[in-house]
């Protein structure tokens, strides 16, 4: 019957409702340690490489998400819990590979600005060192990306994540647009209110990102 569960407008948004809710919550579940460490520190420029830090466990709970929501675009009869945890075990290490090396720009950087006045740097260093920074953490997310849907060796996914920087500006200006929004919702807002909202976000980044992502499937796989 029409509207009944499982069947029809109704039962398809009330399913949908669901795995999205289920995502969110073990994404928040898996980036517990960022978002509990980020809800303790000060926000003052000081505080970056710590945040930077902190920011550790999210690479991986991003990569799982990310692995659940694409799983779900093929077949929408996945189980969401499940998807997440196969996701998370298989990509978690390889998320970590190039999603440390992102923070650890962001660190270095934010370490500079915080003591800015001091080592005397100006303010067009400190727009570059910004620009740096943006750039390492677009880049993380491309790497997240295809280190969780592919099977290349992190040197590769390095390598094709700085490769789509500049081959797909736009793809790219996406994600630096997502990352403004989360930055504005966790600063207006809080880290929770951010974490309430983190499948939906996921699942923007991907869509985001298809477009990278179908490319390095038709250019650097075989079928």
């Amino acid at each position: 019957m029409p509207g009944a569960l499982g069947q029809g407008t109704l039962g398809r948004a009330t399913a949908l409702v669901y795995w999205y809710v289920v995502v969110t919550a073990l994404l928040a579940l898996a980036a517990l340690p960022t978002l509990a460490l980020l809800l303790l520190l000060d926000r003052t420029a000081s505080n970056v490489p710590l945040a930077a830090l902190a920011a550790l466990p999210l690479g991986p709970a991003l990569s799982a998400a990310l692995y659940a929501v694409r799983a779900r675009e093929s077949d929408d009869e996945v189980a969401p819990a499940r998807t997440f945890v196969r996701g998370y075990r298989r990509g978690a290490l390889d998320a970590l590979r190039v999603w440390a090396p992102a923070l650890g720009v962001l660190a270095v950087v934010g370490v500079v600005l915080a003591n800015a006045s001091a080592a005397g740097v100006g303010p067009t260093y400190a727009a570059v060192l910004v620009v740096i920074a943006v750039l390492a953490l677009v880049w993380g997310l491309h790497a997240v990306a295809i280190a969780t849907l592919f099977s290349f060796r992190t040197r590769d996914v390095a390598r094709l994540a700085a490769h789509y920087l500049g081959r797909m500006p736009l793809v790219s200006l996406g994600v630096v647009s997502l990352l403004v929004a989360a930055a504005g919702v966790a600063w207006f807002a809080t880290d929770g209110v951010l974490a309430l909202v983190g499948g939906v976000w996921v699942w923007c980044w991907y869509r985001n990102d298809r477009r990278m992502l179908d490319d390095v499937r038709a250019r650097f796989t075989t079928v």
